[in-house]
């Protein structure tokens, strides 16, 4: 009989779900275990270093997908210091080592595309302005999105209609330059109350023009900008993080799985690479809570790569790829803290603690790249 043996089929039901190859498009993944994309604050003057180019291909395997951080689509994007940019020459040329050294391990990298919007300050802003938004309504949490650092978000200023279609045009730009640097493709940042979370979610977008309002209103600017990058790099190349269920930056829907099925649906027309979503029991970026709500119908309704993301471990991991749940598993905080976590996921090896202190430090290495690996790795 034609096929695999039935001692290599056997065998390879013993691979655990996460370390079983996978075909996204074009690209041939040897694992289902993604690096999640994290700020790590260490870019100075929103200029990716050198010291990135240690980080990330100390988390690369051949055939390993990684997201890097969320990148500046504009000087008008950044939210916070140190955080990468995608928008100048000078950005531009700093991220080709970096993707350069990835792919000499074998990896796949992608460049996540972000606004801030008016999760931002005006001292970030040029010459001061107000940050930008779908609403001129700040966000009145007191702390950031980590629900610990202290924060006064100002007003921001509604952007007009004209205004708008420029934004789209930025992160056309943007992926553009991303593909100009190397990358592989985009991820899109459409979750976390960002700017394109702020125009999905009822809660914060207020406009009565056709950006607002009615589900397919609110959806419309994040997918004009899903449509102008897949039309600049190839829909293949373009993958969208979304969080429907999430309260970031004070940013949710009063109907979040509506919402989530309404872009799963409306992705498929643009034939993009993958919906990445957050899971609904992540209440903050770093903690869980037990719910009723899952994003099964949003993985059935979506036709390309699913991925998803928040809290998962070696154990359920492996459960919601073998189950069907997802095709692929984002990884964050336990990467950061495991640059071999695939590794250490085969062999059930035991995993460093993270430090949560050095998250957001602005040190080239403590809490960057002086994680451990395994002993038997060096």
């Amino acid at each position: 009989m034609a096929g695999i043996s039935m001692s290599a089929q056997e065998n390879l039901d013993l691979i655990p779900a996460l370390l079983a190859p996978y075909k996204m498009a074009s690209f041939s993944l040897s694992h289902r275990i993604v690096l999640a994309p994290m700020s790590r604050l260490r870019s100075y003057n929103f200029v990716a270093q050198p010291h990135a180019v240690l980080y990330y291909s100390q988390r690369t395997t051949q055939g390993g997908f990684l997201i890097g951080e969320a990148s500046g689509v504009s000087a008008t994007a950044q939210g916070y210091p140190n955080t990468p940019g995608v928008w100048t020459k000078e950005q531009v040329e700093a991220w080709k080592p970096v993707v350069d050294a990835v792919h000499k391990k074998g990896g796949i990298f992608f460049c996540q595309l972000w606004h801030a919007g008016r999760a931002s300050d005006n001292c970030f802003q040029p010459d001061g302005q107000p940050p930008i938004s779908c609403t001129d309504k700040p966000i009145r949490a007191k702390t950031h999105i980590d629900g610990v650092t202290e924060a006064s978000f100002p007003a921001p200023r509604k952007l007009t209609t004209r205004e708008i279609t420029r934004v789209v045009d930025d992160f056309r730009k943007a992926a553009r330059n991303a593909m100009e640097a190397g990358f592989d493709g985009v991820e899109i940042h459409g979750a976390n109350g960002y700017l394109i979370d702020q125009f999905l979610k009822d809660q914060v977008n207020d406009r009565t023009d056709e950006y607002g309002g009615s589900l397919e209103n609110r959806c419309r600017f994040p997918l004009q900008i899903v449509e102008a990058v897949a039309d600049e790099i190839g829909a293949d190349r373009v993958g969208i993080r979304l969080s429907p269920f999430a309260d970031y930056n004070d940013c949710a829907d009063s109907n979040p799985e509506a919402l989530g099925l309404y872009m799963a649906r409306s992705l498929n027309k643009y034939g993009v690479l993958y919906c990445h979503m957050i899971e609904p029991r992540m209440i903050t970026q770093f903690d869980s809570r037990k719910t009723e709500d899952g994003l099964l119908r949003m993985r059935k309704a979506f036709e390309g790569t699913f991925i998803v993301a928040g809290g998962y471990g070696r154990k359920d991991g492996n459960e919601v790829v073998g189950s069907g749940g997802a095709d692929l598993v984002a990884f964050g905080r336990l990467f950061l803290a495991n640059p071999d976590l695939p590794r250490r996921f085969e062999l059930n090896a035991a995993l460093n603690e993270y430090d949560r202190n050095t998250f957001y430090t602005h040190d080239p290495v403590v809490g960057y790249t002086d994680y451990p690996f395994l002993e038997t790795d060096n």
